[in-house]
């Protein structure tokens, strides 16, 4: 789930691993990883053969289908290891020391990928043959410098808006009605408050992490000049565009009244148990609130009270959210039986095993050619609709992904102005983006 972005203590420690993976005898020009390779048979004998691989806490049990037929296909061993939370500040740590597995979740961004050090430590990835049959968006996603190092084995968060059908028919909101715009949005909110009981919206302020999306939804007109200006240096977060985005969340939704009165301590699972009762009208949020509903209701329940739709900034087009269950990564390790099994594991599981994984696993495919199963909510199959068109959220799109939520708490909390905001929104990308050694800081 992408519930946060990469903690700063965790860009620290990338920063030194980057020393540590420069002083391996194993670490080179990972571009040379596909020279004179042959194709991949993914259900080859790998008779004591062991792997390992490494999970977050809350996704130990996501390869468990895949392991458990490549290993009976095989012969291989593959011992998944689940890394203590924060995922992601202890497995740059635990690399730094001179640990590492043979494969890994880790979200294929290019603002989280970094932090493993690709062309140092990881097998480079072009040219398998499952690359060519992902969709235009997941293609997209785990390449560095135009060199692919992660498998896509599921589809980015989609992030959009999640609204109860009673309080929207209350409200004589139909689907003619949905809105184009993050004008449109705020406008469809003010129906919801004035026509019902509801809340236009649940803001989490206590889980912190959602505050962001009301935010990234208005710089989805920025163009990609933009962000290549930003990840030079050229553009910063204090641009009046972004001033103005965090300025609106705070003038035109928050201090109007179109939040539930106690958006500050707000949860996460607050949100959905308020959208359920018909509390708020609207949740705007990523899949992992998908996943919410779904671990308490059946798919007819949900269909029957919660629809979803997209909406950017000047468009009815959803965001689409890298997370680390997104992207599977292998390690040169300097075993080459090793390293070549890792490259068999990720070819089966994109190829002969894919159809029986995303069945198993019940989410939607990231192969235009394999089927998403059936069974799914509306709300998922309007998320699957909505994916190829959709815009990356920032933290595909920036070198650095900030602590963005962190100041929004801030704010809401009266702490901090929206030009602050965006001030140490600036600091810390600048800071982080030096360290990485990226040019222009």
């Amino acid at each position: 789930m992408n519930r946060r972005v990469l903690p700063a203590l965790a860009l620290i420690c990338a920063a030194g691993l980057a020393a540590t993976a420069c002083s391996d005898p194993t670490a080179g020009d990972a571009g040379a990883d596909d020279a004179g390779r042959t194709a991949v048979d993914p259900t080859a004998r790998l008779d004591g053969v062991k792997l390992t691989m490494w999970t977050a806490q809350n996704t130990v049990n996501a390869p468990e289908q895949v392991i458990d037929a490549f290993e009976k296909a095989t012969g291989a061993e593959v011992d998944t290891q689940a890394i203590p939370d924060l995922y992601e500040q202890n497995v740059p740590t635990k690399l730094a020391s001179g640990d590492r597995p043979d494969l890994m979740f880790w979200q294929p961004s290019i603002s989280t990928l970094p932090f493993v050090q690709p062309r140092q430590n990881l097998l480079t990835l072009d040219g398998e043959p499952w690359v060519s049959k992902l969709g235009d968006t997941e293609k997209s996603l785990g390449v560095i410098d135009g060199k692919r190092y992660a498998a896509i084995v599921t589809s980015p968060a989609m992030l959009g808006v999640y609204y109860n059908k009673d309080v929207f028919r209350q409200a004589g909101i139909a689907e003619k009605d949905f809105p184009r715009s993050y004008d449109d949005l705020l406008a469809l909110g003010h129906k919801v408050a004035d026509e019902t009981d509801a809340a236009a919206f649940y803001e989490a302020g206590g889980d912190k992490w959602p505050l962001q999306w009301q935010m990234q939804i208005q710089l989805t007109d920025l163009d990609r000049q933009w962000w290549a200006d930003l990840n030079a240096g050229k553009k910063k977060w204090t641009d009046p565009v972004v001033v103005g985005a965090i300025k609106k969340y705070k003038d035109k939704l928050l201090d109007a009244g179109l939040a539930q009165k106690n958006y500050r301590t707000g949860t996460f699972t607050g949100q959905a148990d308020a959208l359920w009762k018909g509390e708020a009208g609207m949740v705007l949020n990523v899949t992992s609130f998908q996943s919410q509903l779904q671990a308490k209701y059946s798919t007819a329940e949900i269909d029957q009270r919660i629809g979803w739709f997209p909406v950017a900034n000047s468009s009815a087009t959803g965001l689409y959210s890298p997370d680390q269950t997104n992207g599977v990564v292998a390690f040169r390790t300097g075993d080459e039986k090793r390293q070549n099994a890792a490259r068999q594991f990720l070819a089966f599981w994109l190829g002969p095993d894919y159809p029986d994984y995303i069945k198993t696993m019940k989410i939607p495919s990231v192969q235009p050619s394999v089927p998403t199963p059936g069974g799914l909510a509306e709300t998922s199959k309007a998320q699957v609709a909505a994916l190829p068109k959709a815009i990356g959220v920032f933290q595909a799109k920036a070198i650095v992904a900030p602590d963005t939520h962190l100041y929004l708490a801030d704010m809401i909390f009266g702490k901090k102005s929206p030009q602050q905001v965006a001030q140490a929104i600036q600091d810390q990308f600048a800071q982080v983006a030096k360290a990485q050694g990226a040019p222009g800081f």
